[in-house]
């Protein structure tokens, strides 16, 4: 009874607990689903509003500083209780006797004072607001070039899934080769034609190509779960199927193999260079006065919320820092350093795509070349195994000549598959090097 209760227990989780929904998905919805769920996007776009933030509080370059304050006190000081008689505009003959300015009796005092601070001239803010936006626009370039290459790495992720699917079917139709070719040495054994060892090499072969297959389906699942990943998509209980096969043969194109000063990368790097310039421009700007305007309304009344007396102020001021023990020319020499540092890594980095790209071009062509070759193979190894297995049940071979063909059969056709994708991939990667 317990038995009976354990293996319809595993019935029920086999049915519900592990059931697997197919999902369907194309290649053209791709790109449409990375760019509004990938997560590397979306953080690559927080960085950009965080630069953009950055660039908006320059704006207080140009922009007045506006504070308001209310201020309520009482005070026995002689000093402040005078000043608060004065800002009241209470002032009388009797509060010059000498006794009640030494020791005042207390004084009340409410304040409400409008503040404004408007820059005129900074010339260093000038450039540093220059920077900012430099900045700002490096990363909304990063932004663009990140968002390009989720893209590539979605589609490898695509093809990747269609190439474990093909395995998956190259697999299944391996098994049940091998399952024909069991029963056929099985009967020959039986009829005396063969010997045990023979029906065991066969088991054998059956058995690995099973435990190959229970590979390819794990390899299915990964594929559609980093799909899933990079699409940002809950996949418990789920699997992608694509809607397109992959192919078993390739499409040669022209692709231009010029590095382009306009890829969005390399573009970033001129503009955090740019930056970086500015920076130092500012760092010596500092060195310059600056002039700013202030003013001020206030009102104040001994009383709480009163307002019986006004004034107001109004100035400019032209500062200028001579000497602050080498901080700024410190300063100075650091943004120096820093912008021919990113110089350099902005030279370094072209010549590293150009190597890259170079690269690729020539891996193109390599796995172009690897396509034929395979291509070829696997129809070689075709025609030997459908030979072989003609002379095999004519008696002309022996079961492990027809073993080894079945094997090299399965081989070069994997080995085709995976260098169509290389290919493909290859063709799609050099295209984002020169986007």
């Amino acid at each position: 009874m317990n038995k009976i209760i354990v293996t319809t227990g595993f019935l029920f989780l086999s049915i519900f607990g592990f059931s697997q929904d197919t999902l369907s998905i194309s290649k053209s919805d791709l790109k449409q689903k990375v760019s509004e769920k990938n997560l590397q996007i979306k953080i690559a776009d927080k960085n950009y509003q965080s630069a953009k933030a950055d660039y908006r509080q320059s704006n207080a370059l140009f922009l007045p500083n506006i504070t308001m304050s209310y201020t309520g006190m009482a005070t026995t000081n002689p000093l402040m209780a005078f000043g608060s008689k004065l800002n009241q505009e209470i002032l009388t003959q009797s509060d010059f006797n000498p006794a009640l300015l030494n020791d005042p009796k207390t004084t009340q005092n409410f304040a409400t004072k409008i503040e404004i601070q408007q820059p005129l001239l900074n010339v260093d803010g000038i450039f540093g607001r220059q920077a900012a936006k430099a900045k700002m626009e490096a990363f909304q370039l990063q932004t663009k070039r990140t968002q390009e290459y989720l893209e590539l790495e979605v589609t490898k992720a695509y093809m990747q899934l269609q190439l474990a699917y093909k395995a998956v079917r190259v697999l299944e139709k391996a098994e049940s080769t091998a399952k024909a070719n069991l029963k056929l040495v099985d009967n020959y054994f039986k009829q005396g034609l063969l010997q045990k060892t023979d029906v065991l090499n066969v088991q054998v072969r059956v058995n690995d190509i099973s435990n190959q297959l229970q590979y390819a389906k794990s390899n299915v699942q990964n594929a559609s779960d980093y799909l899933a990943f990079l699409l940002n998509e809950d996949t418990q209980g789920k699997t992608f199927k694509p809607s397109e096969e992959l192919e078993n043969s390739i499409k040669v194109e022209a692709i231009n193999t010029q590095l382009s000063e306009n890829r969005k990368d390399i573009q970033a790097m001129d503009k955090s260079s740019e930056a970086y310039q500015k920076m130092m421009v500012m760092s010596k700007m500092n060195f310059l006065p600056r002039l700013n305007a202030f003013g001020s309304y206030e009102l104040y009344d001994s009383q709480f919320l009163g307002t019986a007396a006004k004034g107001y102020l109004v100035g400019a001021q032209l500062s200028w820092n001579v000497f602050d023990g080498y901080k700024s020319i410190g300063k100075y020499d650091k943004a120096k350093a820093d912008f021919q540092k990113a110089a350099i890594e902005t030279e370094q980095y072209k010549k590293q795509s150009q190597l890259e790209l170079s690269k690729t071009n020539r891996q193109l062509k390599d796995t172009e070349n690897k396509v034929g070759l395979s291509q070829m193979a696997f129809e070689q190894s075709q025609e030997a195994y459908r030979i072989r297995q003609n002379r095999f049940t004519q008696g002309l071979e022996k079961t492990t000549d027809l073993l080894t063909a079945e094997t090299q059969m399965i081989q070069k056709e994997l080995e085709h598959l995976q260098a169509v994708f290389e290919y493909n991939f290859t063709q799609q990667y050099l295209q984002f090097l020169t986007q």
